[in-house]
């Protein structure tokens, strides 16, 4: 019961910081025109996404799909191509998740059941992120024109892996998300939309708080 209530009283705190942030842009910050609806509604739906995430909740999916889908128009808007790639293969690995995660699931419930990385893997997998990010910046900056390309992406590549993994059910992939994260709370806030920021700078929380629920349950497992 007192987990059940952390877990509401986190998800009501991270919507709450995203209405307060989307008022206090339109009212003040008055320079910019990125502060839409949309959104509002896309930092919504990926609260509820990842709060469910941390929990090792399957309905994270059901959320998941929503918020890439109107996060999709959001980058697209403001040409950040990698993320546009980035989220198109999110969608399609989702699909693949809910079926990894049904097999993982306990018994009677929507939990699924965690996995470790050993640290071979995890230095393997970390030397080859940095390699490819480098690589995709260069070619962003290149031949693409991206007006962030090495930003972008470093915050695409290693999103691409963390999403693997976690479909996987491994727990390092919180990790590679607090790094995503915060580099792209900078991001959001170079292209001057706050709503995403804050979605971003809860998502860092977000983070801590998954990769703790997640070693309670594979312990519980």
């Amino acid at each position: 019961m007192k987990q059940r209530v952390f877990d509401y009283s986190f998800l009501a705190i991270g919507l709450l910081v995203q209405v307060i942030t989307f008022w206090i842009a339109n009212r003040y910050l008055t320079t910019t025109n990125h502060q839409t609806w949309l959104s509002l509604l896309s930092g919504c739906l990926g609260i509820c996404s990842v709060c469910l995430a941390s929990q090792g909740n399957i309905l994270t999916y059901a959320f998941g799909f929503a918020q890439v889908g109107t996060y999709m128009i959001l980058v697209i808007a403001n040409r950040l191509l990698g993320q546009v790639a980035l989220n198109v293969f999110y969608l399609i690995t989702m699909i693949y998740g809910v079926y990894v995660w049904r097999q993982r699931l306990h018994e009677n419930s929507r939990t699924v059941t965690p996995r470790r990385l050993s640290l071979r893997m995890i230095i393997l997998i970390g030397v080859a992120m940095l390699l490819f990010s480098a690589l995709a910046g260069w070619g962003l900056s290149t031949w693409i024109g991206n007006p962030q390309p090495y930003l972008d992406a470093f915050t695409s590549i290693p999103a691409l892996v963390a999403q693997v993994l976690m479909i996987l059910a491994f727990r390092e992939h919180w990790f590679i998300w607090l790094a995503v994260d915060i580099l792209n709370v900078i991001l959001w806030l170079r292209v001057g939309d706050y709503c995403m920021a804050a979605q971003y700078i809860f998502w860092c929380a977000n983070c801590i708080y998954g990769l703790n629920r997640w070693n309670s349950i594979a312990s519980e497992a």
